[in-house]
C-alpha cells in the first residue's frame, strides 16, 4: 500500500515562508497525480496545489497562486509544498494526496479523486 509521510509543520508570522514536504517510500512520485490540500477548522478540505500524472506543469487553487510553488524531486521520491508571503488564512491542517490516475484538470481539487493520503502538519499563520 502506498504511504505518504507529510512534513513541516510550523507557526511563522504573517509574510513568512514554510516549505512542507510529502515523502513517499516506496512508490515513485513521478508517475503519480500528486496534490496538497489543507483543511482549517469548521471548513471544507480545500484543494491548493497539483501535479498531475508524467506532468511537469502544475495547477494551483486561486487563493495561493503566486505564492504558493509545488515542486518534486524525484530522486528523493519527495513532493514539496513552498509557501511564500504566508498569511492568517493560510492557517490549516495541511495534508497530500495521491492517485496513480491521470485525472482531469477539473477533478484535481476534489477530494474523492484521491486513493492515498498522508497525516495532516500543521500550519499556523499569525498577523
Amino acid at each position: 500500500d502506498v504511504q505518504l509521510q507529510a512534513s513541516g509543520r510550523g507557526s511563522v508570522q504573517a509574510g513568512e515562508s514554510l516549505r512542507l514536504s510529502c515523502t513517499a517510500p516506496g512508490f515513485f512520485v513521478g508517475s503519480y497525480t500528486v496534490g496538497w490540500f489543507r483543511q482549517a477548522p469548521g471548513e471544507e478540505r480545500e484543494g491548493v496545489s497539483f501535479f498531475r500524472n508524467g506532468e511537469t506543469r502544475t495547477v494551483n487553487a486561486d487563493s495561493v497562486k503566486g505564492r504558493f510553488t509545488i515542486s518534486r524531486d524525484n530522486a528523493k521520491n519527495t513532493v514539496y509544498l513552498q509557501m511564500n508571503n504566508l498569511q492568517p488564512e493560510d492557517t490549516a491542517l495541511y495534508f497530500c494526496a495521491a492517485t496513480k490516475r491521470r485525472l482531469i484538470i477539473s477533478s484535481l481539487r476534489e477530494v474523492a479523486s484521491y486513493d492515498y493520503w498522508g497525516q495532516g502538519t500543521q500550519v499556523t499563520v499569525s498577523s
